[in-house]
């Protein structure tokens, strides 16, 4: 449908090019070209045009080594990452369960851990993302008891908190409740005992098939994490303190002969030698629905209690002592999200077997994590028509948007929705004819840094979003000083926002996919829904 509307010329000046500072903060209003400023007023057009979107399968798998777990980049070279781990399970989409693999680091290569030293115990610290609003947080009663610390018993006060783990980094089916209660994660933590070579691309991809070995723990995530401090009464130093966090117990006998009995053995020399004798570990869940849980896993460590014999002017003693093992990524740790699916039974199961690149798909399926994909295609009469307004009315693109809107039917607003959570990028055929194609560059919008994406209606069933593609239409239809216009170019939409470096994106291919566990069902090119995805274009014509 299109609407008129009459604005005098020198309104139509004032709202488009009065001043730098407008046209940054409303820059999909881009020139209407000189001729609007012969004398008369103006009309703008609103004017909306059908689109052809399909769906890409993407054969459940996607690059998720180290390089693509990074949410953000800063310009001091520090990175931040994000990894999931969990299951969750829905009709549209059907089941996705996340992994996380890692190789180790010892905090000191070549430690010498003293004479017959003697594990006490080992645990594995997770520290998910935590709400610390003060409301939040439960602190219990302070706890005197007496423990042992080496050979003595020791009176102390123990001060337990417990905080709600943090709702924003949870997907699936999660119930807030009092103390952010929700499902439980029952995690799996077990070694690797296949060589994580990060310069291999069979352990870049989701899919990649790793060997694992002995079992070394269990533990069960809940809706809450605790943080100790275990003070002496004595004299109220502190004896033990540690973050919110998860502690799942690993296998003593496993690291005693591991990592103790090999003391002073080539196999802790170095890195080198130790990441190829201890290969790593994999963290999994045995839960097939549930929730997703994206973590920073820089912050987990592996820490081990030992003791050590100890002779002091011929007195003997065990004192105990701690060893870190890190799985931090700055260190050079390869690391791999590995992703299974389950689609039997779902909806998308049966869509992807049905893509129509022709006219196009009437739901689109788009999923984080290597789940589909959506190609879009401005149909070429389409940019014949906008070709034709422009030579022959002096109707110049004022504005171009997509709309998107969720599937009323089949997508409420039951999940968790990101309002800026997409990229859209062109896509080129490697090949004239091959049919293959591959993300190239960014969208004239996107780079100049325009605000590109805006969400509408979040709280709503349906909800919908407009991209904005001003430039990049006006590049197709307008020519440019030298008489050349650009290639109308299909274009690829993910889920998973870009992965900035500071304020700016980080690069094309760089985008929070890999790690990214939001989805959505949305209305495709279906003529029989007055929602379906189009192209709203305003231009401006001389009356």
């Amino acid at each position: 449908m299109t609407h008129t509307v009459k604005r005098t010329l020198a309104m139509l000046f004032v709202a488009v090019f009065g001043s730098t500072l407008l046209y940054n903060c409303e820059p999909e209003l881009d020139s209407l070209g000189e001729q609007l400023f012969l004398d008369g007023a103006a009309e703008g057009n609103v004017t909306s045009y059908d689109l052809i979107a399909y769906n890409v399968n993407n054969n459940d798998s996607i690059r998720s080594d180290a390089g693509r777990l990074v949410s953000q980049v800063s310009t001091t070279g520090s990175s931040l990452s994000l990894a999931v781990l969990g299951a969750f399970n829905e009709p549209q989409f059907g089941m996705q369960k996340a992994s996380y693999l890692t190789q180790l680091r010892m905090s000191t290569d070549n430690f010498d851990f003293g004479k017959t030293p003697k594990v006490d115990s080992v645990v594995l610290v997770m520290k998910p993302y935590i709400s610390s609003a003060a409301d939040s947080i439960v602190t219990r009663p302070l706890k005197d008891e007496n423990i042992l610390i080496g050979t003595e018993n020791v009176a102390v006060s123990t001060d337990i908190k417990t905080y709600p783990t943090d709702f924003s980094f949870k997907y699936g089916k999660t119930k807030l409740g009092s103390g952010g209660s929700h499902s439980l994660m029952h995690i799996n933590v077990d070694e690797i005992t296949t060589f994580l070579d990060g310069n291999s691309d069979a352990f870049r991809y989701s899919n990649a098939s790793v060997s694992t070995g002995e079992s070394l723990g269990s533990g069960i995530l809940e809706g809450r994490v605790t943080a100790k401090t275990i003070t002496k009464k004595s004299d109220n130093s502190t004896v033990f303190t540690s973050e919110p966090g998860l502690r799942i117990r690993l296998k003593n006998d496993f690291f005693q002969t591991k990592i103790l009995d090999k003391n002073g053995k080539p196999e802790l020399m170095d890195a080198a030698n130790f990441t190829r004798y201890f290969k790593g570990i994999r963290l999994s869940v045995t839960d097939t629905d549930g929730y997703l849980l994206q973590m920073a896993p820089d912050n987990m460590e592996i820490i081990m209690y030992y003791t050590n014999e100890k002779d002091t002017n011929g007195t003997i003693t065990r004192p105990q002592s701690t060893f870190k093992l890190l799985l931090t990524g700055s260190l050079g740790n390869a690391r791999l999200g590995q992703y299974e699916y389950n689609r039997i039974g779902s909806a998308w199961n049966t869509a992807k077997d049905m893509i129509n690149t022709t006219t196009g798909d009437p739901k689109l399926y788009l999923q984080g994590m290597g789940g589909p994909s959506v190609r879009v295609k401005i149909p070429d009469e389409t940019i014949t028509e906008l070709k034709k307004q422009y030579n022959e009315k002096k109707a110049a693109i004022v504005s171009a948007k997509i709309r998107i809107y969720t599937d009323a039917a089949s997508w409420s607003n039951k999940y968790k929705k990101i309002a800026d959570n997409f990229t859209l990028l062109f896509l080129t055929e490697t090949a004239t004819g091959s049919g293959v194609f591959t993300p190239k560059e960014f969208l004239a919008d996107t780079s100049v840094g325009f605000t590109w994406l805006r969400s509408y209606d979040l709280d709503k069933n349906p909800s919908y979003y407009e991209f904005t593609v001003t430039k990049t239409v006006k590049d197709i239809v307008e020519p440019a000083e030298d008489g050349t216009t650009k290639t109308n170019k299909l274009l690829l939409l993910n889920i998973g926002k870009f992965v900035m470096s500071d304020t700016a994106p980080l690069g094309y291919r760089y985008t929070k996919r890999a790690f990214e566990t939001e989805r959505g069902v949305y209305v495709g090119s279906d003529k029989t829904n007055p929602k379906r995805i189009q192209l709203r274009v305003i231009y401006g014509t001389k009356q």
